[in-house]
C-alpha cells in the first residue's frame, strides 16, 4: 500500500511542469480605504481618474493608514511609488482641493514616466 503511493507520486513529479506566462496588468485602480472619510476621497479621485486618457500602462493605489489621535494618511501611489501624501483630521473637511493636488500629482507623475521610458537619453541611465 506504501509502495504504490511512492510510485505514484514520484510518476506525478516527473511529468513535465506547465509553463506560465507572467500577465501584467495595467490601468487599475485599489481602493485601500476603510474609513468614510478615504471612501469619499476614493470615490472623488476615481470620478477624476475615469477622465484620464491612456491610463492602461499605470496601476494606481489609494491607501489609507490610521494615525492615532491625529486622524488618517492618505497615500496615493503610481506603479509602487508614492506620488501623494496627505493627512485628514478626525473632523470632516472640503476634500476637493485635496483631489485636486493628488490628481495633479498624479498626471505629472504619468507624463514623467511616460516620458523617462519614451525618450532615448532618460531610457538607460537618466542621463
Amino acid at each position: 500500500m506504501f509502495l504504490p503511493r511512492c510510485l505514484l507520486l514520484l510518476a506525478l513529479c516527473s511529468l513535465p511542469r506547465p509553463s506560465f506566462a507572467e500577465v501584467e496588468l495595467g490601468g487599475l485602480m485599489l481602493d485601500n480605504t476603510f474609513s468614510r472619510f478615504g471612501r469619499e476621497f476614493y470615490q472623488q479621485f476615481s470620478r477624476l481618474w475615469q477622465d484620464v486618457p491612456q491610463t492602461q500602462s499605470f496601476n494606481v493605489v489609494v491607501k489609507e493608514q490610521v494615525v492615532p489621535r491625529a486622524g488618517t494618511r492618505l497615500t496615493v501611489q503610481l506603479n509602487n511609488q508614492v506620488i501623494y501624501i496627505t493627512y485628514m483630521g478626525r473632523r470632516q473637511s472640503p476634500m476637493e482641493d485635496k483631489v485636486e493636488e493628488a490628481m495633479l500629482a498624479l498626471l505629472q507623475a504619468m507624463a514623467n514616466a511616460r516620458f523617462d521610458s519614451s525618450s532615448q537619453d532618460m531610457a538607460d541611465n537618466g542621463w
